[in-house]
């Protein structure tokens, strides 16, 4: 039919069809209501509230800004001045009752001003906060520390002493051209959890921070005892002696200067117990396949800086790992594969335009041995005909060789768990739990996108980033609550379109919920969730939230 031919539709069609468009509005929805369900649970706003009163003449308090601040880093992380964007696409006003309008960035960064006095008495109450709601066991604390380089100049001269100095430091990324702060953060073994967070200046030395980390954490586990496991900064004989005053359990491998590779050399590997435990990694790999431990045991003696200083004696984990056997291995054969080359090219080009005198080739030697880190093995000489023409000979001890293989795979762990509440594998599976805290931090750059961060102060730098960690702990919390819900399998089928069974992640758990839609109509129409497909239904069983029912009552 040509367009001429078509039968014009009626106008009143026209007008009704106008006015049903125009009466619906569709916004995101996506996990807004589960983290207002996770955030009431933890009083957050309560909490910010109550050691920031101010704000309510604006209509939203302190603590309502920084709950909306802590759902924009879990759904759609943006800068403060398109905050207010994302909360008019969001169902921000339905489900947390605050109109869009109200959180522009002036707003926004006067309740970062606000509380960032009072940081470290936020994250301690929401933190214990969250030990009591949610059952945690801590039992287990695992603390680590992370970089974050900023973009900017962050002048010192301008900088606010009272709050961590962007600066210069040893950045994780290795951006040395940049400035950074730092945050640590203490995870728990159950879960992963987050429940202390703390930012720090950007050159501060890790080893300093331990006696505050563990302070911090007695008071947050109050009469519950608990195992600080942490790496290798935690060794020092000041921390180790404030963690014995303490009372406090710790493990974290000793440093490498501290252990000398004669001890190592010196080990018995058949007289090693084996350790019955399997990396998640390992899990689906035949055993022949799988990394495998040993471990021995005997102590490690700290000598104080003065000399009336007391020696503190602790138990020694001596621990072999085929896996990093078998990488030290590689890494080793792969440097003197390449030295090999480099020094065979060198003996060719000896006595040539380039390499004439022996001073050119020792010199050159020296770059090879460097760059190759072979020193200690290679043995050469430079001889000379008699034509005074320089050659190179040389060859790898092979003595060295075989002492460097034969401490291929071990290091120490340091403890001070009693031998009869953890036996030395016990002490390498409390340890190996470590790699948590990694994986959060992970999470805390990825999806909550710690970096960049648009600001100007490094006193709303700080309170930002802290921000972000009250993110990072409901993330954990949804993802925690996902997987016991499932029981003691923890995995379900639908996060893949292969539909295979796997262990929910924070991740993949908000990027289903991220495509509910809210479909709000007239006032005689009340507003419906748009739900796409099983696995979203699925979901939000788990996890026990009416997705229909707002904190506040819709108009």
């Amino acid at each position: 039919m040509s367009k001429s031919s078509r039968s014009p539709r009626p106008r009143s069609q026209r007008q009704r069809f106008e006015v049903a468009v125009t009466s619906v509005v569709e916004k995101r929805l996506g996990a807004l209501p589960v983290v207002s369900e996770f955030t009431r649970r933890l009083d957050l706003a309560g909490i910010v509230d109550a050691v920031c009163p101010g704000g309510a003449s604006a209509h939203v308090t302190h603590g309502q800004v920084i709950e909306a601040l802590v759902a924009n880093r879990l759904t759609a992380p943006a800068p403060l001045v398109r905050v207010g964007d994302w909360a008019r696409t969001w169902a921000v006003e339905e489900v947390f009752g605050i109109e869009a309008g109200l959180l522009n960035d002036d707003r926004l960064a006067r309740a970062l001003d606000a509380i960032a006095p009072h940081l470290e008495h936020i994250a301690g109450t929401v933190g214990a906060r969250a030990i009591g709601e949610f059952g945690i066991d801590v039992s287990r604390l695992h603390w680590d520390m992370t970089s974050m380089s900023v973009h900017g100049a962050y002048p010192v001269e301008g900088q606010d002493e009272d709050f961590p100095v962007i600066h210069y430091g040893h950045p994780k990324d290795r951006r040395v051209d940049l400035k950074q702060v730092q945050a640590g953060l203490a995870v728990t073994a159950d879960g992963g959890i987050p429940l202390h967070a703390r930012v720090f200046d950007g050159p501060a030395a890790e080893v300093c921070q331990v006696v505050g980390a563990m302070k911090d954490l007695r008071t947050m586990a109050g009469t519950r005892d608990f195992l600080m496991v942490a790496d290798s900064k935690l060794v020092s004989y000041a921390n180790v002696t404030a963690l014995l005053t303490a009372g406090v359990h710790f493990v974290a491998p000793a440093p490498a200067a501290q252990v000398k590779d004669e001890v190592y050399a010196a080990l018995d590997l058949d007289r090693a117990t084996a350790v019955n435990w399997v990396p998640d990694r390992d899990a689906d790999k035949p055993p022949e396949r799988r990394e495998r431990y040993r471990v021995l045991e005997d102590t490690h003696t700290l000598k104080g800086p003065r000399k009336k200083d007391p020696e503190l004696t602790v138990r020694r984990i001596l621990v072999h790992s085929t896996a990093n056997a078998a990488g030290q291995r590689a890494a080793r054969d792969k440097r003197l594969a390449k030295a090999t080359e480099d020094l065979n090219k060198l003996a060719s080009a000896a006595g040539g335009r380039h390499y004439r005198t022996a001073d050119k080739i020792v010199a050159r030697v020296g770059v090879i041995t460097a760059k190759r880190r072979v020193t200690s093995c290679l043995r050469y000489e430079v001889t000379g005909n008699e034509t005074g023409v320089p050659a190179l000979e040389w060859h790898f001890d092979a003595g060295v060789l075989q002492a460097e293989a034969a401490v291929d795979g071990w290091y120490a762990l340091l403890t001070a768990l009693p031998a009869e509440q953890a036996d030395p594998g016990q002490v390498l599976i409390h340890y190996k739990g470590q790699g948590t805290v990694e994986r959060r931090y992970h999470d805390f750059k990825g999806p909550l996108a710690v970096a960049p961060v648009f600001v100007q102060h490094n006193r709303r730098v700080a309170a930002l980033i802290q921000v972000i960690c009250l993110a990072l702990l409901v993330f954990c919390l949804i993802e925690r609550q996902v997987r016991r819900a499932l029981g003691p399998e923890q995995s379900m089928a639908g996060l893949y379109p292969d539909n295979r069974k796997v262990r929910p992640t924070g991740r993949m758990i908000f990027y289903h919920l991220g495509e509910l839609t809210l479909r709000i109509g007239h006032i005689t129409d009340p507003p419906t969730v748009q739900i796409t497909r099983g696995v979203q239904l699925h979901l939000l069983d788990l996890l026990d939230t009416d997705i229909g029912q707002t904190r506040w009552p819709q108009t």
